[in-house]
C-alpha cells in the first residue's frame, strides 16, 4: 500500500469571513478540484471577527459565484489560536487582518503558519488588500471575484513550487 502524502492545510481570512475570505475559498477549491490534486488540501475560511459566526456567505457574494459556477458551501467562522499550528498557510485578504492574524500568531508557541497577503500572489497586486465589497454595489462583488480568481491562481502556483507537487 503507498504511504499517502501529507495534505496542504489552508485557512483564507478576511473581516467577518462572509464575502473575500469564502470567495478565496471558494475559488481555491474550485482549482484544486479541476487540477486533480484536491485530495492534496484541507480548506477553510475565517473571520478575524466572530460577528457573522454560523452564517451563509454573504448572498450577494453567493449569487457572484454561482453566476461563475462557484458554489460557497462554507458557514463563518472566527479564527481560533489552533488555527496558527493547524494550518500550514493562512492568507489574510487585506493589512488590517493580517495585522491582527500576526498579533493573534504572537500568541502561540510554535505557531508553524505561513502568514501571507492573498494579492501578494496576483500578478500586479503585491502589497495591495483585496477590497471588501460589503458596502457597495454589485460591481464591487465582480472585481472581488475577478481578483480572487487571479490571487487564488497565483497562491496554488507558489504552493506547486514551494511543494514540488
Amino acid at each position: 500500500m503507498a504511504e499517502s502524502l501529507p495534505k496542504i492545510h489552508v485557512l483564507f481570512v478576511c473581516l467577518g469571513n462572509i464575502c473575500r475570505s469564502p470567495m478565496a475559498e471558494g475559488h481555491f477549491l474550485n482549482l484544486i478540484e479541476k487540477a486533480g490534486i484536491a485530495d492534496r488540501f484541507v480548506v477553510d475560511s475565517a473571520g478575524t471577527n466572530g460577528l457573522h459566526d454560523g452564517e451563509k456567505a454573504d448572498h450577494r457574494m453567493r449569487r457572484t459565484s454561482e453566476g461563475h459556477g462557484i458554489t460557497l458551501l462554507s458557514r463563518s467562522r472566527q479564527v481560533r489560536l489552533s488555527d496558527f499550528s493547524t494550518f500550514d498557510h493562512i492568507v489574510a485578504m487585506d493589512h488590517s487582518n493580517l495585522r491582527e492574524l500576526q498579533r493573534l500568531k504572537a500568541q502561540v508557541a510554535g505557531a508553524k503558519a505561513i502568514l501571507h497577503l492573498m494579492r501578494d500572489h496576483e500578478s500586479g497586486g503585491r502589497n495591495l488588500p483585496v477590497p471588501d465589497p460589503y458596502y457597495g454595489g454589485q460591481d464591487g462583488f465582480e472585481d472581488v471575484f475577478r481578483i480572487l480568481e487571479r490571487a487564488t491562481g497565483g497562491f496554488l502556483a507558489h504552493l506547486r513550487k514551494e511543494t514540488a507537487f
